[in-house]
């Protein structure tokens, strides 16, 4: 069974579920401390051939798949992934033609059915072997900031630049599962060679104050952008993502008419009772379904055509703050001469 994400693990108050926190503390200590033994005693794998990790520092909810689609397209590198919630363990190529989302994970089966070379892989050193020898000259790997199984070349944290309604991302500092963090802000700054912020389409700029405990690193500013408008007239939404309510949120930012609103946990299968429930609503309102292109991927064959996805893309602020950054890791790449938003990475030790 899935769980959603707890809205309060993002709040900054610590008033917020006090009680709850405090008795999840010292598993949070113990989380803590086995990731950075887990760290540091890594023997991480050189595949011979750059590797960018787009991780995160949080648990879900970021936007980091649209980050991975945007520098593999780039580069026309191949996607590593560990699969979540496919039955595949790999090492195997995802071809969206055979493969459903069951197999290899949602993020996966959609990231090749945009054209990419999408590896997956429960031992990611196998992963990134696979991908090397089937030619591939830069790999992406689409999560891992915290593994050190494969030695990076470049790593990237994508951080949720969304603060309204008290929203941190954050939360009060808290490692999981008392809050989002996977390890400890700094902790996690410190491995990473730059951090993407980002935002909504419609929020103006980034918060400072989040800039600003990002110090430690490059930041690159990039939006969550639509790529074609809502479907026309009432529509129920539904989405089962880290935060669900950034979809419905957005939607409604967009201009969509939304007549109702399902939240589910992230990867939530869909299965045949549950998406008769939500036309079953939908035809309450006389409105269509329209749900994310990563919830999407996870409908039955027979249910898309009755599904619109909605198409989104992280398009950066600065093109060539990013080819700085890029260049670090991409020898045919060109470094452009830095820009204010971003310098070229500094070394950084590799935690894999």
């Amino acid at each position: 069974m899935k769980l959603s994400t707890p809205r309060w693990w993002y709040l900054r108050e610590s008033r917020i579920a006090p009680v709850t926190r405090l008795l999840l503390t010292p598993l949070s200590w113990i989380w803590a401390a086995a990731t950075a033994r887990r760290i540091a005693g890594g023997r991480p794998f050189d595949p011979g051939v750059p590797v960018i990790c787009v991780g995160n520092l949080t648990v879900g909810g970021t936007g980091k798949t649209p980050v991975v689609h945007e520098i593999a397209r780039r580069l026309e590198g191949a996607v590593l992934s560990r699969g979540y919630g496919g039955s595949l363990a790999g090492p195997a190529r995802v071809d969206p033609a055979q493969h459903t989302a069951a197999e290899v994970g949602d993020e996966p089966r959609m990231l090749a059915g945009d054209g990419l070379a999408v590896w997956v892989a429960r031992d990611r050193a196998a992963g990134a072997r696979a991908a090397a020898e089937a030619g591939a000259p830069v790999i992406v790997m689409d999560d891992g900031h915290q593994n050190p199984d494969v030695a990076k070349t470049l790593s990237l944290v994508v951080v949720d630049g969304e603060t309204r309604d008290d929203e941190w991302p954050f939360g009060d500092g808290r490692v999981f599962p008392a809050g989002p963090l996977r390890e400890p802000l700094a902790r996690g700054l410190a491995r990473a060679d730059a951090a993407i912020v980002l935002l909504p389409a419609d929020l103006d700029e980034a918060d400072p104050e989040l800039l600003a405990a990002l110090a430690a690193v490059p930041v690159l500013i990039a939006r969550l952008t639509p790529t074609a408008p809502p479907p026309p007239g009432p529509q129920v939404g539904f989405a089962g993502v880290g935060k669900p309510w950034k979809v419905e949120r957005a939607l409604r930012a967009a201009g969509c008419e939304l007549a109702d609103f399902w939240p589910f946990p992230d990867h939530r299968a869909y299965d045949e009772a549950l998406l008769q429930q939500l036309a079953d609503r939908a035809r309450q309102f006389n409105a269509g379904l329209v749900t994310t292109e990563k919830d999407w991927a996870r409908l039955p064959a027979a249910w898309r055509a009755r599904v619109v996805a909605w198409p989104v893309r992280a398009v950066f602020e600065d093109e060539a703050a990013l080819e700085v950054v890029l260049a670090g890791a991409n020898p045919r790449l060109t470094p452009p001469t830095p820009g204010p938003a971003a310098s070229a990475p500094r070394p950084s030790p590799q935690d894999g």
